[in-house]
């Protein structure tokens, strides 16, 4: 005969069904072959260690044996499967095998096919004295049938754990040959290990070891009630109640947005549910609604990300946040996983040893709450990020952290981490390369290509407001956006080559989604430190290029000087030059002309001195011309700019110039004129005071010639001290203190718009303008009646001393001064002169007032205007009160005036 590891598996399996049963080989041909589909039997992946634990529980009970000195053929097979475990294949089902059959014997079977009552029958009855399960209720029956009807679900709350206990599984159906008129019956579940990562983790109950050996445990004691019974049938079978085990497995589909078998998607009612023409118990109907809720969730979320996924117009932004949903539904697709494959293990066992780690609903319910928060957060993550894109979805999930709970504040950190990681990348190519490859529109950065170099600072590159993350202040990104405008403004406006890296050392960018959470868990420190450190690099090299290469201060001082008439020599010069050629009509000017005339005042003058670059751009423009306008109207001075320096002094600052500039050399010429009037005054005052009869008019002149040299004086003194001189303090101290073009540009233009309004250029001050030209053209007619009456007066008065001096003359010749006829005439030419003078006595006084009427109503504009420097300017234009004795609305506004004055000391 042949030793033992000389036979194969199947000759010693059928030599211990010979020796357990006490039969023949072919009495035990039908028990032969039912061990051969058990060992052959596949189970779960923890077949070592269960191959383990079930080795120690044989040993334990052999040793229980052999010190009762009951040594008994069952021991000994013991013992010979343990030695034969390296010829065996299926060594686990052996084990199992025999474990089972080792039951107390002594149990009435209920059906003809139970295999262990057939195999125990040639076992001795006191080798089953002691139960092997302590904790099976003792009327828990050992066949396979009743082993399916009385098996207990109990409820836990600990979730999955390992298998502590080892379930028994029923065997292959008999087939019929055998077993007349018995089904095939259904069998319960195994439990497994399990184990998932932190993310989608479930909560471990106690291990094993916890219920102790079965040595350790009390041999008796009552017996420990099950938690619940599951009823015997067919998943298919509708006669009955659908059971516990049946909802599992759909639950299970249902979680992955599978319709099971009784579960399934109701459109109606948007959800899973069991069909109300299904019989199932009231508290498993509910309990599988609930869980049910998570198959929702996932379609909601996978729907969302299978849409989007191939959608490259979503864009980077999107894709990150797509696969960061992908990855979460990878974690709970693994959790799923595991939740299969106990389920497998119970279904391939087919009959449980114990139910405490089985597979139930409330069990399920318990394990997937965490999983469902998960779900629900990123569900309703989903729909609030319908239609956002780029920015403004990581805006969106931004918002969603702001949560009490730490777990889903860390799920939705992690979700923003891979989400904000494209968007950091754009922002540090841009503020440390200048390089904006924005392909969808998702950086709050925006670039028009269609934009011309010389408009690139002003409106080639803006902000997307909509596109600013919610985590990034509105601060730091103008920061960002001046950062990379200035790069691309050295490059192509300024034609600086010199690389970013040495205008900002470039720091480490957020290479990985790591780095994106390191600068997101700190974004009032690093984050900001990094912007504000390219900031001021690049910044103030900008400013200097500017200052040192393209002389922008220089030319901004220029504009004082010259288009504001700062220049007092120059100005007071260049218009003695010009007087003659601007005295002439318009259209007799040329502009070649007037331009050798400015050059002539400018080398007079101390202008001479300046910067050739400043010199050189100085140029003489003629207006449009309107008919009956003269040289006075259309002349205008004009500052050529071009290059880096066009973006400060832009087309619409220039056009600001030039308004300016044309209202401060009208007034100018104002002063000017008046000051034609005073000399002329003091010149002929002396010749005609042989002329007593116009010493009424010249008293009316010299009167009205005051009043509008102290209109025009306090007037002069506003505009240039209030307006001008203040504003450009104010202007001067902010281009000292700017850090950035954009804060030199910003000042410039609030110094235009100051001059603008306060110089009455403005829209709200039109009327208080229109009154202002009024007075200076009633200058220009005052000099013009003036004129007049000087050539008058001086004509007679020549004429009187020619005659006085031929009656001299003759009457030094011995003959008569005048004859009758020559006195007559004189007589009557002086008489026709004089009577002329009513007649410029009545223009004058219409021109007074005229004069002061429009003087007055100037007055009142300014005492109703908002500006307080304007109201305090009436109070010097009307000192004396002399225009507020002759106008009733005057006194009012003046009378109201000083009171808010008063009450303000």
């Amino acid at each position: 005969m042949a030793t033992l590891d000389q036979k194969s598996p199947n000759v010693l399996l059928q030599s211990l069904c010979c020796r357990i049963t006490g039969k023949s080989e072919a009495e035990v041909a039908h028990q032969f072959q039912y061990a051969v589909r058990v060992i052959g039997s596949n189970y779960a992946p923890t077949i070592e260690r269960d191959e383990f634990l079930v080795s120690e529980k044989i040993k334990k009970e052999c040793k229980w044996h052999l010190d009762r000195s009951c040594s008994t053929m069952r021991t000994h097979s013991y013992c010979k499967i343990l030695s034969q475990q390296s010829v065996l294949k299926h060594r686990w089902s052996v084990l199992y095998l025999l474990l089972s059959l080792s039951e107390d014997p002594r149990k009435p079977s209920s059906r003809v096919g139970n295999y262990g009552a057939l195999f125990a029958q040639a076992l001795p009855r006191d080798a089953h004295s002691t139960p092997f399960f302590c904790t099976r209720p003792q009327s828990l029956a050992l066949s396979y049938g009743e082993r399916t009807a009385g098996l207990s679900a109990s409820i836990g709350t600990s979730g999955i754990s390992s298998m502590g206990v080892y379930t028994l599984n029923g065997p292959t159906p008999t087939p019929q040959s055998l077993l007349a008129g018995q089904p095939p019956q259904s069998a319960a579940g195994a439990g497994q290990s399990l184990g998932s990562r932190l993310a989608w983790t479930l909560p471990v109950s106690a291990s094993p070891s916890a219920l102790g050996p079965p040595a350790t445990r009390p041999l008796l004691g009552p017996p420990a009630p099950s938690s619940r019974l599951v009823r015997p049938r067919r998943d298919g079978d509708a006669a009955g109640d659908v059971s516990e085990t049946a909802l599992v497995r759909d639950i299970l589909y249902v979680f992955q947005g599978i319709d099971g078998k009784f579960i399934k998607m109701s459109t109606q009612d948007n959800c899973y549910k069991i069909d109300n023409k299904i019989v199932v118990c009231k508290s498993l109907r509910d309990t599988s609604s609930r869980l049910a809720e998570l198959g929702w969730l996932h379609n909601k979320v996978r729907k969302y990300t299978d849409a989007r996924s191939l959608d490259r117009a979503f864009g980077l932004v999107g894709q990150s946040f797509c696969a960061s949903l992908h990855q979460e539904l990878k974690e709970y697709y693994r959790l799923l996983s595991v939740l299969h494959s106990q389920l497998q293990v119970e279904d391939d066992q087919g009959v449980n040893m114990c139910t405490e780690n089985s597979l139930t609903l409330r069990r399920l319910l318990v394990w997937m709450y965490d999983p469902k928060v998960r779900l629900k957060t990123l569900a309703a993550l989903v729909d609030f990020c319908q239609g956002r894109k780029g920015g403004e979805l990581a805006s969106a999930v931004h918002a969603y952290g702001k949560t009490g709970d730490p777990q889903m504040r860390a799920l939705v950190q992690h979700i923003l981490c891979l989400v904000s990681h494209p968007i950091l990348n754009f922002l540090y190519r841009w503020i440390y390369d200048g390089e904006l490859e924005d392909t969808y529109h998702e950086f709050f950065v925006a670039s028009d290509p269609n934009v011309k170099t010389d408009r690139l600072w002003h409106d080639k590159y803006s902000l997307r407001k909509s596109m600013i993350p919610s985590f990034i202040t509105m601060d730091q990104a103008r920061k960002v956006l001046l950062i990379g405008k200035s790069i691309n403004f050295l490059h192509q406006v300024c034609h600086d080559r010199t690389p970013p890296s040495k205008i900002t050392p470039a720091s480490k960018s957020a290479d990985t989604p790591k780095d994106a959470a390191e600068l997101l868990s700190d974004l009032e420190g690093a984050f900001q430190e990094k912007i504000d450190a390219a900031y001021f690099d690049t910044s103030k090299y900008l400013l200097d290029v500017l200052n040192h290469n393209y002389l922008l201060l220089d030319h901004l001082q220029a504009m004082r000087r010259y288009l504001l008439l700062g220049q007092g020599d120059f100005i007071r010069h260049l218009m003695d030059l010009l007087k003659p050629e601007l005295a002439r009509p318009a259209t007799t000017l040329y502009q070649h002309n007037l331009t050798g005339i400015l050059e002539t005042a400018v080398r007079a003058t101390n202008a001479q001195f300046d910067n050739a670059e400043i010199l050189k751009r100085l140029d003489v423009r003629l207006l449009e011309v309107s008919p009956g306008d003269t040289g006075w109207d259309v002349f205008s001075l004009d500052y050529h700019v071009d290059g880096p320096i066009a973006t400060v002094f832009t087309r619409e600052c220039m056009g600001h110039y030039l308004r300016v500039f044309n209202f401060l050399w009208r007034a100018k010429r104002m002063e000017y004129t008046l000051t034609d009037i005073w000399k002329g005054q003091m010149c002929n005052a002396k010749l005609l005071k042989t002329m007593p009869e116009l010493s009424g008019v010249l008293h009316q002149c010299h009167i009205l010639a005051s009043e509008m040299v102290h209109f025009i004086h306090q007037m002069q003194y506003y505009i240039t001290f209030e307006v001008l001189e203040c504003s450009w303090d104010e202007l001067w101290n902010k281009v000292q203190q700017a850090q950035d073009l954009d804060h030199i540009i910003a000042a410039h233009e609030v110094f235009l718009d100051t001059i603008i309004s306060r110089c009455l250029l403005d829209n709200n001050s039109r009327s208080l303008l229109n009154q202002l030209r009024a007075i200076f053209d009633q200058i220009i007619e005052f000099q013009n009646a003036q004129d007049s009456l000087y050539r008058s007066a001086l004509e007679e008065l020549s004429l009187r001393l020619l005659y006085e001096e031929k009656k001299q003359q003759r009457e030094d010749e011995g003959q008569w001064g005048v004859t009758a006829e020559q006195e007559a005439e004189e007589k009557k030419r002086i008489q026709e002169f004089q009577d002329s003078i009513p007649k410029m006595r009545s223009q004058l006084r219409i021109l007074t007032h005229f004069y002061q009427s429009i003087v007055q109503q100037f007055l009142v504009l300014l005492m109703t205007s908002s500006d307080e420097s304007l109201r305090f300017l009436s109070f010097r234009l009307d000192f004396n009160e002399h225009y507020r004795a002759r106008e009733p609305r005057l006194r009012a506004s003046l009378g109201a005036t000083r009171g808010r004055r008063l009450s303000n000391i």
